[in-house]
């Protein structure tokens, strides 16, 4: 028996759906009749226009894979591959790791970034899985790199990079980035910090200085002559008797911000300060350099002391001086930061310790800024609050207002 086309009520012939079409042909199958025997025309059944469209969907959902090998980790939900890079979606402004067990997406809206600094800087905001994996990552980080530390300041000699990277189960290169990511530091450079700070004891203690030199961890005398200018600020045997026989020149004038201190070691200008008391200034110094002989300046010196107060007066003349900047490794890295702040310019306390590569580590830069001794030439008065507000200023808010006013208008 022939099927039954239904017709509408215009008498036009309606497409069967595919039901029907399915019942149509077991029909004629089962009858063993053929759609021409019958006298009827069969069109071809098209799938349903959804259909067609979800099909096409899911064709281009699978592409072929892009060419960065980092995608496969992805594939993978590598967690492995969680310290080495994020992957983030275009279509969405969000970040994640590898190992996140979000929907994945499609590759060719994926971008890679080595870390979620550079994620956040490049305007993606971490996913709800990351904002959360995120605390306990840095946890862990913090926790080997303490590790680190502790074996550093334990050790005789300074470990390798290598033998670091091992305890802590990574790679060199990405242990190398960790622990410059929690202390602002390279791993070398936190064992030479240490590696003085442990000389400087010895020599305060009155060992002899070859005790010393081992007990700090130098392997030869040549080594350490090399660089003890440079941890010291003066001779071994100096720094051993508190800073005696080391000269240090000075003198005291008057500005408009009143009175400033300018001293000189042989290095270069170790000390301005300001003030309202010159012999409160001279006291400061003495303080600062307890058993340094203490010279006052010759009309020379104050040429010096002139050039230092026209930059006072005159921010756009510049000042540029050798400065025997003395600190500790952290202080140092400061320092150097607001020296590259462009005059007429300021940064907030968060902005430098972004800088330094350590953001957050706001109160430390907010000490290292207390504890300049180099005003204007280290100018820590172009640093703010985030708000813009002033905060404190060694030498008075009123002189830090002052100076960010001359050199605006400069």
């Amino acid at each position: 028996m022939a099927a039954r086309v239904p017709i509408s009520a215009t008498g036009a012939a309606v497409a069967p759906t595919p039901a029907a079409c399915r019942g149509q042909r077991n029909s004629t199958a089962s009858d063993g009749v053929s759609a021409a025997a019958a006298g009827r025309i069969v069109r071809t059944y098209d799938p349903h226009p959804d259909f067609a469209m979800n099909a096409d969907r899911r064709s281009r959902r699978s592409p072929r894979p892009p060419q960065d090998p980092r995608w496969a980790a992805v594939l993978a939900r590598d967690p492995a591959a969680d310290a080495r890079f994020v992957y983030a979606v275009k279509t969405t402004g969000v970040y994640c790791r590898p190992s996140s067990p979000s929907r994945l997406p499609r590759p060719e809206n994926v971008e890679f970034f080595d870390t979620p600094a550079q994620a956040e800087a490049a305007g993606y905001r971490p996913s709800r899985r990351a904002a959360a994996d995120r605390s306990a990552v840095a946890a862990q980080h913090a926790a080997l790199v303490a590790a680190a530390c502790r074996r550093i300041q334990q050790a005789e000699t300074p470990p390798s990079l290598a033998e670091l990277a091992a305890e802590a189960n990574l790679s060199p290169y990405h242990f190398h980035r960790v622990f410059k990511a929690v202390t602002g530091l390279t791993p070398k450079a936190y064992a030479a910090a240490q590696r003085a700070q442990k000389l400087r004891r010895r020599l305060r203690r009155r060992a002899s200085i070859t005790e010393a030199i081992y007990d700090a961890g130098f392997n030869s005398n040549s080594r350490f002559y090399e660089r003890c200018g440079q941890m010291l600020g003066m001779r071994p045997r100096d720094y051993r008797a508190g800073g005696a026989g080391n000269a240090i020149r000075f003198a005291v004038g008057e500005c408009s911000l009143g009175s400033i201190l300018v001293a000189r070691s042989a290095r270069g200008v170790c000390a301005i300060l300001l003030g309202d008391d010159p012999d409160a200034l001279a006291r400061q110094l003495q303080d600062q350099f307890p058993n340094a002989e203490l010279i006052g300046g010759d009309a020379e010196f104050e040429s010096l002391v002139a050039k230092v107060v026209g930059f006072v007066e005159a921010p756009a003349i510049g000042l540029d001086l050798p400065l025997d900047i003395r600190g500790t490794a952290f202080q140092e890295r400061v320092w150097q930061a607001l020296r590259r702040i462009p005059p007429g310019t300021t940064a907030s306390y968060a902005e430098i310790a972004r800088r330094i590569g350590m953001p957050r580590a706001v109160r430390a830069v907010a000490q290292a800024c207390g504890a300049n001794p180099l005003a204007v030439a280290i100018p820590c008065h172009r640093v703010v609050r985030s708000d813009g507000a002033l905060s404190g200023y060694r030498w008075g808010v009123e002189r830090k207002r002052e100076l960010l006013q001359r050199e605006a208008a400069a």
